[in-house]
């Protein structure tokens, strides 16, 4: 059995999905303080906290666990710095518990849901693995830290991990099963749907003069499902006898603006999207874009949803039938 920490969150919900694909047995945990039980696919639903180390050995204990992809975590970057202890503790101590839960009852593979954050303000684009690890915030520094536990688990206890370095998820499930549900909503196409469904009565563009063509930020768009197929790769090739750590990054590899953005669901839509011209956010980096040959060339990874307007459409879809009522 494969266990997913936050398997009924926005990411880990198409993982669950795609991991059924395969045959797969899943138990799903979750504490739903941000997931969505109705998104939990698994086989089995545990329902606790990685803080509670009985309840999590006790989990290892009760089912027969081969892997762990592990995504459970506090993920907003604005709140990381206003409340760093909240993730220091909720993040490093609750993967801490899970990977002495691992040791513990002799489970030695696991995959971890990192970030793009672990890189800061890179000063080559795109960004590949080898770029320097200085992450500006709280929650990236939690990541760059559990990816360092992985990598001493490794030396010491002979665990085995993959860690992907995640860019923007976006996009969800073609047929509607799941997608982004996150309270408070920080995403940015999820917020300007919000706008084309009346639920807000515009988008604010923090800054719109950066060195760009257009003035704002570009970012690197990946489609869930897409990011979600790399973690059955990387899941399979632990299972087939990978050995200590790896990282990978995972973008589409093309860059597309705030402004971008925007038009791209107006066209989607159909809708009518005002903007508001905000300041510029500190640290928000001009150009972030990534190159995702490692994980290509290495676990023949492949995406199949690159075009902006399929992965605007996708989420469109979603957010009508999970907001409109």
């Amino acid at each position: 059995m494969i266990l997913v920490t936050g398997g009924a969150g926005y990411i880990g919900s198409h993982v669950v999905l795609e991991l059924n694909k395969t045959g797969k047995e899943v138990i799903v945990l979750d504490n739903l303080s941000r997931g969505h039980k109705e998104l939990a696919f698994g086989d089995v639903f545990e329902e606790g906290d990685l803080q509670n180390f009985s309840f999590i050995d006790t989990v290892f204990k009760k089912y027969n666990i081969e892997a762990v992809v592990h995504f459970a975590a506090s993920s907003l970057v604005g709140e990381s710095m206003t409340s760093p202890e909240d993730y220091y503790y909720n993040n490093l101590f609750g993967s801490l518990n899970l990977l002495r839960a691992m040791r513990i009852n002799d489970v030695n593979r696991i995959v971890f849901s990192s970030t793009a954050a672990v890189y800061g303000e890179p000063e080559h684009v795109p960004v590949s693995e080898s770029a320097e690890l200085v992450p500006t915030n709280v929650y990236g520094e939690t990541k760059l830290f559990i990816e360092t536990m992985l990598e001493r688990y490794s030396n010491a206890y002979g665990l085995d991990s993959i860690a992907f370095r995640y860019f923007n998820a976006a996009g969800a499930d073609a047929d509607r099963r799941t997608g982004e549900d996150h309270i408070p909503e920080t995403h940015l196409i999820p917020i300007i749907l919000d706008v084309a469904l009346g639920k807000r009565e515009n988008i604010t563009v923090f800054g719109n003069d950066y060195t760009t063509p257009d003035g704002t930020c570009i970012r690197d768009y990946i489609h869930v499902t897409d990011l979600a197929s790399a973690h059955v790769l990387g899941l399979e090739k632990l299972l087939s006898g990978q050995r200590g750590k790896s990282s990978y990054n995972l973008g589409n590899g093309k860059g597309y603006s705030v402004l971008q953005i925007i038009e791209s669901v107006r066209e989607v839509t159909q809708r009518i999207i005002p903007v508001v011209e905000g300041k510029r956010r500190q640290g928000d980096p001009a150009v972030l874009v990534a190159s995702s040959a490692k994980a290509e060339s290495q676990l023949g990874w492949v995406q199949k949803h690159t075009d902006i307007k399929e992965i605007v459409s996708t989420a469109w879809n979603w957010h009508q039938r999970r907001f409109s009522k």
